[in-house]
């Protein structure tokens, strides 16, 4: 019965995880206009699932961090309460963020649900020490190197671009105006004086590029480079995240890691396709407008940073080091929309405690059931 209990738990985990963080590798994808909704998520579904397959091989460390070794008592471990009560307080945590379009951390949320059960169970032999080196450093540090980085990473891509004859095609709207009707005696006569309008239309321009890379047109390199590292932060995040969930399943050894590994890749991909859209629109359009070599640039460092993490062990936040990366590009072309930013950056800091104080409730509420 606990075991089934666990599972589920887990399982809505992962659903909300889907949910949140799916849309994210491919979110430059649909902000720059290189490709629709659909297309986009799908891309990010199946990479996603071949990162959290690869997670079997590559992320041993992550799943072991995240069972909350070394953070709490070996006994406390093996109690499969305290691991409900995590990914319980992580789930519901990161679902109503889903439900109002905010792209939070379920690294975040699971660090908090360590903390409020792990504090519950246990007060003051907590390990918070390992708490703050190995789970919040990495999480503080990630979305500042990322920003700085895609900064730096599109400044020398666009001195590169115009050193290679890459030019941006200009992009004019021409539209046709009415002017107001005109009345006349008695019968009602309507004369219209049409006039043409030509205007830059930034908001409705899709910025495309003119010249070769190689014999080939560089739009279509530029596109198939953006949708290679859309893929490569997908498989990141499948590679990154799916271990974090997983950890909690190993404190009972009647599960192999990777079934465990396989069940959250199926539930995850549930659940992006079905509920990214609100998190999706919040990271595509309303941090910074950006073209195609902008967000190609952003995709690049977020999956270097993310790969390189989840190969050293490191639980970095997908969420972070992507919203980093694009607010890094929206600096650099100055047309991050701060405001947006402050809105998710409150929604960060808001992540680890109420994440705790879910997973407290629920360890205090399960203990006594059962």
């Amino acid at each position: 019965m606990i075991f089934i209990i666990l599972c589920i738990a887990a399982c809505f985990l992962a659903y909300s995880n889907g949910a949140n963080d799916n849309f994210k590798g491919v979110a430059t994808l649909f902000g720059s206009g290189t490709t629709n909704y659909k297309k986009a998520i799908s891309w990010a579904t199946v990479t996603t699932f071949a990162g959290s397959i690869a997670a079997i091989f590559l992320a041993g460390t992550l799943v072991k961090n995240f069972s909350g070794k070394g953070l709490v008592p070996d006994d406390l471990i093996q109690n499969p309460v305290f691991a409900i009560s995590i990914a319980l307080g992580a789930a519901i945590t990161v679902l109503l963020a889903t439900k109002i379009g905010m792209p939070i951390s379920t690294t975040h949320s699971l660090v908090g649900g360590l903390f409020g059960a792990g504090v519950m169970a246990i007060g003051a032999n907590f390990n918070f020490a390992k708490l703050g080196n190995t789970f919040l450093m990495p999480l503080i540090v990630s979305p500042l190197m990322a920003a700085v980085l895609s900064f730096i990473a599109y400044i020398i891509f666009r001195k590169l671009r115009k050193k290679l004859g890459v030019t941006k095609k200009s992009c004019v709207c021409i539209s046709e105006n009415q002017a107001s009707t005109r009345l006349s005696g008695s019968e009602l006569s309507m004369q219209a004086h049409k006039s043409i309008e030509v205007t830059t239309c930034e908001e409705k321009c899709v910025e495309n590029y003119n010249g070769q890379v190689l014999g080939i047109t560089s739009q279509s390199v530029l596109d198939s480079l953006h949708f290679l590292s859309a893929g490569v932060v997908s498989f990141a995040r499948g590679l990154n995240d799916t271990p974090k969930i997983v950890g909690l399943l190993i404190i009972i050894n009647t599960i192999d890691i990777k079934y465990g590994m396989i069940a959250v890749a199926i539930t995850m991909a549930i659940g992006g396709l079905m509920n990214a859209k609100k998190v999706g629109i919040t990271m595509s359009k309303k941090i910074t407008p950006m073209n195609h070599g902008q967000g190609f640039t952003a995709n690049l460092i977020t999956g270097i940073l993310v790969t390189t993490a989840s190969i050293h062990g490191m639980p970095v936040s997908t969420t972070h080091v992507s919203v980093g990366s694009i607010f890094g590009i929206g600096t650099a072309s100055k047309k991050a929309d701060v405001k947006m930013i402050s809105k998710i950056l409150i929604s960060w800091v808001l992540t680890l405690p109420i994440a705790a104080l879910m997973s407290a409730l629920c360890f205090k509420v399960l203990e006594s059931i059962l």
